[in-house]
């Protein structure tokens, strides 16, 4: 045997040697071994992560008692607690959730002025849009009669010195609820030969009404309607 052939062999046996070696050493996949593990990772992390991935984060929620006193504070504002108003203020936010006495009370002294002076002008058209047809009909038959005799309303708003709500209730589905409005107002009647019949063309005279709003709760038509008018006498 050569030399060359004597090298050959001695690193062929030290090459089988060292792959058994390492084989001892590192050992054999079987199909069993477990995944690499993070070094990263702290060691209970990824059991405690186990747990909390069928686990479904519930936000909290406002307590339905507290929601309610947030609702009424208004309504307390407008009608002591405990009192028949308030109760029936209540009763109707429950039905329509959206309703504030406040904002009812501005929309009330809008309509009342727009009322009063489509009256005065004969405005057949925005009458018809806020008021019922009941009190519609009344208003069209006194506008129609004065027509007939000629005769002109002359009026100035003044103003309103008081509104306020003086009784409410829900009847299935409708919500009604009663103002007191105290207002300022000029107001003159002339006949066709243009002499003041009724009113006075120069002095403020104060009016006290008693006029009812109702609307369906269930609509989606946020608008109330006069549904019925009564002169209050002191």
């Amino acid at each position: 045997m050569s030399s060359n052939d004597f090298i050959t062999l001695f690193f062929l046996v030290a090459a089988v040697l060292i792959f058994f070696q390492l084989r001892s050493v590192l050992g054999r996949r079987t199909g069993n071994e477990k995944p690499p593990r993070d070094l990263y990772t702290p060691r209970d992390a990824a059991p405690a992560e186990a747990a909390d991935a069928g686990k479904v984060v519930t936000l909290p929620r406002r307590d339905a008692t507290t929601e309610d006193e947030d609702r009424f504070a208004a309504i307390d504002a407008f009608a002591a607690p405990g009192t028949p108003l308030n109760e029936s203020l209540r009763a109707l936010n429950k039905a329509d959730p959206a309703f504030s006495p406040k904002e009812f009370l501005n929309g009330a002294r809008m309509a009342y002025e727009m009322i009063v002076m489509a009256y005065a002008d004969g405005d057949r058209k925005t009458l018809k849009n806020l008021l019922s047809r009941e009190v519609y009909d009344g208003f069209d038959a006194a506008i129609g009669e004065r027509e007939t005799r000629g005769e002109k309303v002359k009026s100035t708003f003044v103003g309103i010195d008081k509104a306020e709500i003086t009784h409410a209730e829900t009847k299935g589905s409708e919500a009604q609820i009663t103002v007191r409005i105290i207002s300022q107002l000029i107001s003159a009647t002339y006949d066709k030969a243009d002499v003041l019949i009724e009113g006075d063309a120069e002095n403020v005279a104060e009016v006290n009404d008693l006029w009812t709003f109702a609307r369906d709760t269930r609509s989606r038509d946020p608008n109330w309607k006069l549904v019925a008018t009564e002169s209050e006498h002191e």
